[in-house]
């Protein structure tokens, strides 16, 4: 959407866009009882709900860093990269704002504990998930169990 805005401080009108807003997930993964698991975490804040840990990119970040940082913020866990699952877009994913998510999938040492915006934090086997998923995060699961599936 385009639209002309004033600057407050000089005055000077100049052309808007509105863009979607860059934002990063990541797939930590785990092995439970034997199985392909990740680290979810149940929001506090709305929307509620499960969740892949993520959050928004910020100003002058790679969005790998931004992965990086939001796994230990939100789970605790210091987490290498392993890959990139997907870049998913669709406009109504988030229904705070249209949202581009870069999904990365990671490993990571150590017990995952609620922190930042998370209540708690779990370990889920595809089998388990827990039923109240936010955003789209059960399409996106739905994708790295089937392609996890193939590795194995």
């Amino acid at each position: 959407m385009k639209g002309r805005v004033r600057c407050p401080s000089c005055g000077t009108e100049f052309l808007s866009r509105e863009h979607p807003v860059p934002t990063v997930d990541i797939l930590i993964r785990r092995v439970k009882e034997g199985r392909e698991a990740v680290v979810l975490v149940r929001r506090k804040n709305p929307p509620h709900g499960w969740a892949i840990p993520g959050g928004f990119l910020e100003y002058g970040e790679r969005a790998e860093d931004c992965a990086v940082r939001e796994a230990l913020e939100e789970t605790g866990i210091e987490v290498t990269l392993t890959g990139l699952l997907g870049v998913y877009s669709d406009p109504s994913r988030d229904p705070r704002v249209h949202t581009v998510s870069a999904v990365y999938t990671a490993e990571g040492e150590g017990e995952p504990r609620a922190d930042s915006d998370a209540a708690e934090a779990g370990i889920f086997a595809e089998d388990e998930l827990p039923s109240e998923i936010a955003f789209d995060h059960r399409a996106i699961l739905s994708d790295y169990f089937r392609t996890r599936a193939g590795t194995r």
